[in-house]
């Protein structure tokens, strides 16, 4: 038994791990997130010292806090020496061990896939192996997809995704595994076991679709199932390369309800941080609501035109803080303003309402009269079962197609009520007002009596 500490800092908003690991004395990073003020409180919570960090790949969901984390604490930075960078880092390649501390011993392994320089970090501790740290490579019964270097690139990597699996199945059973993502990011391919919070390489060679599966047949049901990811991905790769430093969290200015409306006015994005009831019990009008208690970033990220003005409205300092952290995890350094209070501190105008209902209501109501049934969901979704003659405007298109939702009464739903707020708020900001927002799990569709389809 090894005194070895592995601690795992949580980012749910957008399904991702970092981790910290120690001997007591000196600690290395895997993947930290761009705010780095998490590592270094947890570090010295510890009582520890970080002295190197490693990358697994060039990440596609998140700005890096590695090099900022590197040159705050003096920790070698440890980058794929084939990944092409514009700042100094200690280059690694396949089967390169590092040192760190005494006891600890830190392997690379090269486990293209995710992308093509990806790699793995096994460790041992006073010789004996512990764990491994998958990256985007092998996650909880999935692995990373292997699309985001551009269509013309997914066979090859979904095959090399493949062999990148059983390669690290060589690793004894024992072995811990600690992916960086599949945790509700949109970086896994396949049905990842977000729920679990711990493996090992035995248990995925039971589990694994990569480790149970010929290769052929993981490469079919991998590229015939993958599915849409957020648009801001795009933005994330060119910036990892460039060297991103660390994010200014300082609060941005405040601004009253005339200046607000000015920022309207121009285009700029007034993002209501409240819950959905509380957003559909009253809100400014023109305003769009991404509740902070979501996957915030991630559908900010998608949703937005890239560089566009943003201004967060909170009940708190608190929220809106917490809400500027998660957009910096992505790119977006500076809010331009922020308010707190309530929405009729943000406006002079009547606050815009919009009544919320369950799919029970949605069957009762059909007996009735005539309604839009808006399904927000992906349309693989759609695909799999959506309620009879619902019409889908996948979430993240619901910016640019509002003008494309049929006339009527209108009921908005997704599959837990999250992002039918989000439409809900573009819709009810374009002036739509004969409008209900699902609030219900879609799985309870059916039960209410609703005919369930599927294409």
């Amino acid at each position: 038994m090894t005194d070895i500490e592995i601690r795992t800092l949580e980012t749910p908003s957008l399904g991702d791990r970092s981790y910290l690991v120690h001997d007591g004395e000196v600690a290395f990073v895997v993947d930290p997130q761009r705010d780095i003020d998490r590592v270094l409180e947890l570090a010295s919570k510890e009582g520890v010292r970080v002295t190197h960090v490693f990358e697994t790949h060039i990440h596609n969901d998140y700005v890096t806090g590695g090099l900022a984390l590197a040159r705050e604490t003096g920790a070698a930075y440890h980058v794929n020496a084939d990944d092409e960078v514009s700042f100094d880092r200690e280059p690694i390649r396949d089967g390169a061990a590092v040192a760190v501390g005494d006891r600890m011993t830190v392997r690379a392994i090269h486990t293209p896939g995710h992308t093509f320089t990806h790699l793995s970090y096994a460790v041992e501790a006073d010789g004996s192996p512990l764990a491994v740290f998958t990256g985007g490579s092998l996650l909880y019964g999935a692995t990373g997809r292997p699309d985001l270097l551009g269509e013309e690139h997914t066979e090859e990597l979904t095959h090399l995704q493949h062999r990148s699996a059983q390669r690290l199945a060589e690793l004894p059973d024992a072995t811990e595994v600690y992916p960086t993502h599949g945790f509700g990011s949109f970086c896994a391919a396949g049905s990842s076991d977000a729920d679990l919070t711990e493996s090992t390489i035995g248990r995925e060679k039971t589990a694994n679709p990569a480790l149970t599966e010929s290769e052929e047949e993981y490469v079919r049901q991998i590229v015939e199932g993958l599915d849409v990811y957020p648009a801001y991905y795009a933005q994330m790769g060119p910036a990892n390369a460039g060297g991103p430093g660390a994010p200014d969290l300082t609060p941005p200015e405040t601004a009253d309800a005339e200046e607000l409306r000015r920022r309207l006015e121009a285009g700029e994005w007034l993002v209501d941080l409240r819950t959905r009831t509380a957003f559909a019990a009253g809100h400014a009008p023109g305003t769009y609501n991404f509740g902070i208690d979501g996957q915030f970033s991630t559908y900010v990220g998608w949703i937005m035109r890239w560089g566009t003005p943003i201004t967060l409205l909170g009940e708190s300092e608190e929220q809106v803080a917490e809400a500027q952290r998660e957009l910096a995890r992505i790119g977006i350094d500076r809010p331009a303003a922020r308010a707190t209070g309530k929405p009729e501190d943000w406006t002079a105008e009547e606050l815009g309402t919009f009544p919320i209902a369950t799919f029970a209501e949605l069957a009762d109501v059909r007996h009735h009269r005539e309604v839009v049934v808006l399904d927000v969901r992906t349309a693989s979704e759609f695909r799999d079962g959506h309620v009879e003659g619902a019409v889908n405007l996948p979430i993240h298109e619901i910016a640019d197609r509002v003008g494309d939702v049929p006339d009527g009464e209108l009921w908005v739903h997704c599959g837990s009520g999250y992002r039918s707020s989000i439409a809900a708020s573009f819709l009810a900001a374009a002036g739509r007002r004969q409008m209900v927002m699902v609030d219900d799990e879609f799985s309870k569709a059916a039960e209410a009596g609703l005919q369930i389809t599927t294409e």
